[in-house]
């Protein structure tokens, strides 16, 4: 067998392969579809910072409606325990005077 030397890819043909192309084409076509695109949204009324505003609002939301379900838990735990507890507390009580 022969001593085959094999050439690396050199690193802007992993970069280019990466992207899709060469940097500099594929970032003049990132920004020509971001104007397009931008003009298209401008057109039906949105806003970078109301689309911002939304996620952030989003957000909250999910935060907030995670501490309510546990709120929500929680008060069905104090619910179901007021009845529950005492209940137990009674049986057990009358079975500790019945098995002496």
């Amino acid at each position: 067998m022969q001593d085959e030397a094999r050439e690396l890819p050199a690193r802007d043909d992993q970069m280019s392969r990466f992207l899709g192309g060469s940097p500099l084409g594929v970032l003049l076509r990132l920004i020509l579809m971001s104007v397009l695109v931008g003009v298209v949204l401008a057109t039906i009324g949105l806003d970078p910072w109301n689309i911002v505003a939304s996620i952030r609002r989003l957000i909250d939301w999910v935060w907030n409606l995670g501490f309510d379900a546990i709120n929500t838990l929680w008060r069905y735990f104090l619910l179901g325990a007021v009845i529950v507890i005492p209940i137990w507390l009674i049986s057990r009580l009358f079975n500790a005077g019945a098995s002496r």
